[in-house]
């Protein structure tokens, strides 16, 4: 018979290679097999990638400025929102948020609400980065995370800031600008990205105020890697809120198109739908048939919204899932809330109104 014959032109000769590459194979995998997973990330050879979503609070709730209908309404409005901003403590909130980055270390992290408070004139208060104030705090806790990509989304002012300035209109004025940011760990082994991409919805909500329309804009920002010789996309946003269902859903759908990619996709963010239904369709499109929620791997109801705006409400508040880590030909290993619980004994307790996702994936 053909298989059994000899020489150069037969097939023996192959076998006998197929064999020798089989036993290769064998010999090379047993000790893969045996060796941890904590050691296989320590060398880089893991395909796990932790990530986090965490909503950092832009300090403030901003409907009572965009519901004036006069300009003093509207001056008192922005005034009492930037007095909320100061008295939530945003250097402290910004140092727990980095205890848990740092308790966690997370190699990819999906910050939403990433504010930018410029003041100016007399004020007694300076602006805010919040950027800037948390990778302070990291830094300080010996954590190294560079800023992979950015989404700037609404962007707000100058507007009078007439307290604390004596009373005096344009004496100072208060700016507030919005970010979506994408951080990556400098020291996790075998971890490269790039190709930052970032970009606006479609579809937006825009108010009539005193002082002109104004946009809550919300966008996307993604970052492509490989991590273990595997490629993935990393991608991170802030879609609208519940009572803006249509253009949350038009939102979602846009960026549904706009992460796919070949390989793994993992998708972080405060999508504002219930994992439960009970609010939009958004997440319910978003998981039909490409993602893939990763609170499978979790325990619980892993509820991540929303505290008291002033942060001292003495009970968690929290009653929807509504931040989320998806996955697209990833497993997800597991997933846990963080930041749940009051970070200190006086208010503001909460770090944020929102409480962040922790998961781990394997890449495939």
């Amino acid at each position: 018979m053909p298989w059994t014959q000899t020489g150069a032109s037969g097939c023996v000769p192959h076998m006998k290679r197929l064999v020798a590459r089989l036993i290769a194979g064998i010999i090379v995998l047993v000790p893969v097999a045996l060796v941890p997973a904590t050691a296989g990330a320590a060398e880089g050879t893991s395909r796990e990638l932790t990530v986090m979503s965490r909503n950092i609070y832009l300090g403030a709730d901003l409907d009572p400025a965009a519901a004036a209908t006069t300009i003093p309404q509207l001056l008192g409005e922005v005034a009492a929102i930037y007095a909320h901003v100061v008295g939530t403590d945003v250097p402290a909130r910004m140092g727990a948020i980095a205890d848990e980055i740092a308790a966690n270390d997370p190699d990819l992290v999906g910050l939403q609400e990433v504010s930018l408070w410029s003041v100016t004139g007399p004020t007694p208060f300076p602006g805010f980065d919040f950027l800037a104030i948390l990778q302070a705090q990291l830094a300080a806790r010996g954590e190294a995370y560079s800023v992979a990509a950015t989404s700037w989304n609404a962007d707000i002012g100058p507007l009078p800031l007439v307290a604390p300035c004596g009373g005096t209109v344009g004496a100072c004025t208060v700016r507030m600008q919005d970010r979506d940011v994408i951080l990556v760990r400098d020291t996790t082994p075998g971890l490269e990205v790039g190709n930052p991409r970032s970009g606006d919805y479609a579809a937006q909500v825009v108010v009539s105020s005193p002082a002109g329309p104004l946009s809550f804009a919300r966008g996307w920002a993604t970052v492509d890697g490989t991590y273990a010789g595997k490629r993935f996309r990393f991608a991170n946003s802030h879609l609208e809120v519940e009572r803006f269902g249509t253009v949350q859903l038009a939102q979602g759908l846009e960026f549904l198109q706009v992460v796919k990619a070949p390989g793994t996709v993992v998708a972080v963010g405060d999508f504002n739908s219930a994992a439960d239904g009970s609010n939009t369709p958004t997440y319910a499109a978003l998981t039909a048939d490409y993602f893939r929620d990763a609170w499978w791997a979790g325990s619980g109801p892993g509820l991540t919204c929303c505290q008291d705006t002033s942060l001292s409400n003495a009970t968690s508040e929290l009653d929807k899932r509504i931040d989320l880590v998806l996955t697209h030909a990833a497993h997800p290993l597991d997933a846990a809330v963080v930041g749940a619980t009051p970070f200190r004994a006086t208010p503001p307790w909460y770090a944020a109104d929102h409480a962040g996702v922790v998961a781990t994936v394997r890449v495939r």
